[in-house]
């Protein structure tokens, strides 16, 4: 389950015992500006550098090195587009943890609020995290392939989706995909989050019915993950497809793309 609470909730359960705050975002960025004790946890560290996303035992094991176990309960927040964040949430929850709690601002607004904002590094005490695999939230490959009552989601651009850009070799889509721009799920005046009825228009628009399962997928998981998150938040079964499009364009599986070139004789 994920909890989204404002950033005021999340300044006055800064001192607690049981809370443990954590920054998705690059060192670089957690360097910046981060809320007093927040623990720098980089979502490239959840990928290995093939870009696939690490076995459960690894993931497990960094989510132990930056201090999380069951005594603790987990707090994100993001800047920018929330990426990070939605990613970190979405693992969680395939990781089994019902207690993430997502902060639905973002960290600009939380500066532009003038809250307090530390810029030294906080050390993390190892802890042991134990995961309970949800597999339900993640699809592979071969359940993308084989789904036929699940509504596929692309959440790529509209010139990504059509196949106008190739980044993969393989421009297109996969057949059957619906798409939804991941930019419009964004919120407005520093939310993370559109409010709900623009979430549920935009799905609609999508014809994405309320209560079907959905697969979400883009490039490589991250935009996704927002899609991931913007499903869930409005109750409707979702599971990430975390390989996405670049996987699925390795493969032999067919792809909706771009009409061919006709092509055009010599006179």
């Amino acid at each position: 389950m994920l909890t989204f609470v404002s950033a005021a909730w999340v300044e006055e359960h800064l001192a607690s015992p049981e809370i443990l705050v954590l920054d998705p975002r690059s060192p670089l960025r957690y360097m910046a500006g981060h809320p007093k004790g927040a623990i720098n946890a980089p979502i490239a560290k959840a990928r290995d550098a093939s870009g696939n996303l690490r076995s459960i035992p690894e993931l497990a094991s960094w989510l132990s090195s930056v201090g999380l176990d069951e005594k603790h309960t987990p707090v994100i927040y993001d800047n920018a587009d929330g990426r990070s964040a939605a990613m970190l949430a979405w693992i969680l929850q395939y990781l089994g943890r019902d207690d993430v709690h997502l902060m639905e601002s973002l960290w600009e607004k939380w500066v532009a609020d003038k809250r307090e904002v530390f810029y030294k590094p906080v050390a993390p005490v190892a802890r042991e995290f134990k995961a309970k695999p949800r597999l339900e939230l993640r699809a592979t490959i071969d359940q993308v392939a084989a789904a036929e009552t699940a509504r596929l989601v692309d959440f790529r651009s509209r010139d990504e989706y059509a196949g106008k850009v190739d980044n993969t070799g393989r421009p297109g889509h996969i057949p059957g995909a619906v798409n939804v721009v991941w930019q419009e799920l964004a919120g407005q005046n520093g939310n993370l989050l559109a409010a709900d009825e623009d979430l549920r228009k935009v799905l609609s628009t999508a014809e994405i019915k309320p209560g079907q399962p959905a697969i979400a997928y883009c490039l490589l998981g991250a935009r996704a993950a927002l899609g991931f998150l913007a499903l869930e938040k409005l109750g409707q079964p979702v599971a990430l497809y975390d390989g996405s499009y670049t996987e699925w364009a390795k493969s032999d599986n067919p792809v909706e793309g771009p009409e061919p070139k006709a092509k055009t004789e010599n006179a």
